[in-house]
């Protein structure tokens, strides 16, 4: 039996830290965005600043490791922090405030498309990514 092609096809989905700790409590929405990623060859990734950042005293570190095992954890390059600079700067954003948010962005960008951002926070990833990559709220 052929399998059903759905609305995604090869590409990127990237988590920022509200899409990865969602995840990792087993949201069913979050969940679900990502099974069917995985199930059509999309690239489902991190910034290796986002575990950073979700760390939390309620999120199990074994549980955290688990779930990030099943993803690529993409370095931040000098290349990707030269383009969160920019990033800052063409927003005209703060790096004290948004530079987790920027690496975000950069590491979005840099990525396979189409590239899809789960993120809490849809204004900013917005401003930072563009239009080349759909930002989705969760």
């Amino acid at each position: 039996m052929a399998r059903v092609r759905s609305r995604l096809s090869a590409g990127t989905v990237v988590l920022d830290c509200e899409g990865l700790v969602k995840w990792c409590e087993a949201d069913r929405r979050v969940t679900a965005f990502v099974r069917e990623a995985q199930d059509n060859d999309f690239r489902v990734v991190v910034s290796a600043m986002t575990p950073i950042e979700a760390q939390d005293v309620r999120l199990k570190n074994g549980r955290l490791r688990w779930y990030l095992s099943r993803l690529k954890v993409e370095p931040v390059s000098e290349e990707i922090s030269s383009r969160a600079i920019e990033l800052l700067r063409d927003a005209r954003l703060h790096g004290h405030k948004y530079a987790i948010d920027a690496v975000v962005a950069a590491t979005a960008l840099h990525s396979v498309r189409p590239v899809i951002v789960l993120t809490s926070d849809e204004d900013d990833m917005s401003k930072l990514c563009g239009k080349t990559v759909k930002v989705v709220p969760v």
